[in-house]
């Protein structure tokens, strides 16, 4: 599924456009996964919906979404990078995979940001209502300690 964002913007979820060696450096320098090997990303990108940004036909940006299609979503790994910063290009991302979430009718679609609460605010993300109903394993670092979850 490919949508014109704007003139220059194509967002698209075709993986056979991502570009796997931008994608790669751009998270294994992120806070939220820094150190990330490349085989992980691979397999992250294998297993889920992804969407990728594109200006001038080059991938400026990227998102994940880990789902059953059905009940769930977790939206992950999103950037745009350096760069393109601060044009409007997130937003258009982030309103391209809310738009293809909601056709999904999910009960509930999650995920986790240090940053960028505003930007998503306006696409209906809240605060948890029962945060205390969730739990997590968390483990810290994973990805500086030498395991990469492969045999």
């Amino acid at each position: 599924m490919a949508h014109q964002a704007s003139e220059e913007l194509v967002i698209s979820s075709d993986k056979s456009r991502l570009d796997l060696e931008l994608i790669h450096a751009v998270l294994a320098s992120a806070y939220w996964c820094k150190g990330i090997p490349r085989e992980v990303v691979e397999r992250a990108i294998q297993g889920s919906l992804c969407f990728g940004v594109y200006k001038a036909g080059a991938q400026i940006g990227f998102a994940r979404v880990i789902t059953d299609q059905a009940t769930f979503a977790y939206l992950a790994d999103v950037f745009i990078v350096e760069a393109e910063q601060r044009k409007g290009y997130g937003k258009a991302l982030i309103a391209h995979v809310t738009e293809a979430l909601g056709q999904l009718r999910l009960r509930r679609t999650l995920l986790a940001t240090a940053d960028a609460h505003g930007l998503y605010r306006q696409f209906g993300f809240t605060p948890l209502q029962k945060p205390d109903s969730f739990m997590e394993i968390n483990i810290k670092d994973i990805y500086q300690h030498g395991k990469t979850g492969t045999s």
